[in-house]
């Protein structure tokens, strides 16, 4: 009779399956690629960045904190005060409002990254192209993950979940939700792991993804 040992634990706390019949203290996690896109979404004060801060912590490499945000009120510039408080003073901050790819390109191979977040890049690229920012952002989508591969990124993604509320009143409104849906959808696709945040519990969608759906285009 085998005896299991104790549980692994994740990098949320949670525990991790063992292999039937092994003892959970013998088995080792397995390999990951050398690019890895990570994606992290929820609503507002999820907490979803905390999570992904979390996330880049439990893998003990130097961090390298991509912020989109631009402190152009009193508002702005108290939320991002408060996220600089909370992260490591070893984690590496760059400021890249748009134009993220190029940031990427410029990092050394095998960084870990999070950038955060996904939903302002998206808004800051819809206000500079209102008149047709889907190419826009689709392309700039596109060259960050692109990038990520070629410079064998971990690269962690917050975004924001806007779809789930009522339809917004006016055009830019219904325009930003849409891009940033198709955008989210873009990196959700190319991603290995997949966590909705809600109340702070961050949830892996692609572990409860329906067998079907994985085969689709």
């Amino acid at each position: 009779m085998t005896i299991p040992g104790p549980a692994r634990r994740g990098w949320n706390g949670g525990a991790l399956p063992t292999r039937p019949g092994m003892p959970g203290t013998k088995q080792r996690p397995q390999e990951t690629p050398l690019s890895r896109i990570v994606l992290f979404t929820g609503g507002a004060r999820s907490g979803k960045s905390a999570r992904a801060e979390q996330y880049a912590r439990h893998l003990e490499r130097p961090v390298v904190y991509l912020a989109t945000a631009e402190a152009r009120d009193d508002e702005m510039r108290a939320r991002i005060a408060h996220h600089r408080a909370r992260r490591p003073a070893t984690w590496r901050t760059l400021e890249a409002p748009q134009q993220v790819a190029d940031v990427l390109a410029a990092l050394d191979p095998g960084a870990v990254v999070i950038l955060d977040c996904l939903s302002l890049l998206v808004s800051n690229l819809l206000l500079a192209h209102e008149d047709d920012p889907q190419p826009v952002v689709e392309s700039e989508v596109m060259a960050i993950l692109t990038q990520a591969r070629a410079r064998e990124l971990t690269l962690i993604v917050v975004t924001n979940e806007v779809g789930s509320g009522i339809v917004p009143e006016y055009p830019l409104g219904r325009a930003y939700r849409d891009v940033l849906g198709r955008a989210n959808q873009q990196v959700a696709a190319a991603a290995a792991e997949v966590y909705l945040v809600v109340c702070g519990v961050p949830i892996e969608l692609k572990a409860l993804e329906a067998a079907w759906a994985r085969s689709t285009p």
